[in-house]
């Protein structure tokens, strides 16, 4: 294959066009797994089209993903997939949710693709060689001003048992407009230059898996609550360089 990273943007679209079959169909069955979580056939039919594409061209590579857990002999390459980020989102009818595909080589992610299929857009990168929004190279935002800027969140009530109800209102008012777009919506904001920061709790390593690349190839700075660079945190911060230090300081505090 020429280019790795459209590979996985071809197949990450390919899995979008499943989950628009039961997007916003009041038939959809719903069922909670273990943790309380939401699963749809959306979920398990776009995972299961995803291990096979990847089969087809690397049969022995480790494969883990949300809805099946990890499958395959090669350590050195492991997929990671959520097949649907954001089932709440999808159930609810609201277009913000996605498709996610990262590759880890040797410990390294070095590919990530996020795919929104509502919204018919893809955001990719490749280490070294750039972000690309819908084909186009992609930068994160040059603002430096917090009272100019926007900033994401997820609930407030995910976000609790990490930082306290004051520090995330001054975090929150320090910026001249927050919203509440969770999932992986708040970061691709971010890494396409629409939002400058996004604070994500309770991730799954398959929430975060290639949106560190994602947003770094934009351009950006990531890192975990304690202010680490690092996407196994289970918790995440993206954000434009202009505000970024300033996040971290407040969250430290």
């Amino acid at each position: 294959m020429n280019d790795l990273r459209e590979w996985m943007e071809e197949i990450a679209q390919g899995a979008g066009e499943i989950t628009l079959r039961y997007f916003q169909n009041a038939s959809l069955e719903v069922v909670l797994k273990k943790d309380e979580s939401p699963v749809t056939r959306a979920d398990r039919e776009s995972e299961e089209y995803l291990r096979k594409r990847i089969r087809e061209h690397f049969p022995d590579d480790l494969i883990l993903g949300e809805e099946f857990g990890e499958q395959g002999s090669n350590r050195d390459r492991r997929w990671i997939l959520d097949p649907l980020d954001g089932t709440k989102s999808f159930v609810h009818g609201v277009p913000i949710y996605g498709v996610l595909i990262a590759l880890e080589e040797r410990g390294t992610i070095t590919h990530g693709v996020v795919h929104l299929p509502a919204l018919r857009e893809t955001i990719s990168a490749a280490m070294g060689k750039g972000c690309y929004w819908n084909g186009r190279r992609s930068q994160v935002s040059t603002k430096h001003s917090m009272t100019e800027s926007l900033i994401c969140t997820t609930s407030p009530t995910r976000l609790e048992d990490l930082i306290t109800a004051d520090k995330y209102e001054k975090i929150t008012r320090s910026f001249g407009l927050y919203r509440g777009w969770g999932d992986c919506w708040g970061h691709i904001l971010v890494a396409t230059g629409r939002a400058e920061a996004m604070l994500d709790a309770r991730m799954a390593i398959w929430d975060s898996a290639p949106l560190g690349v994602i947003v770094e190839e934009a351009g950006g700075i990531y890192f975990d609550f304690k202010g680490n660079k690092t996407i196994d945190g289970g918790n995440l911060v993206s954000c434009a360089p202009g505000v970024a230090e300033r996040i971290r300081e407040m969250l430290l505090a």
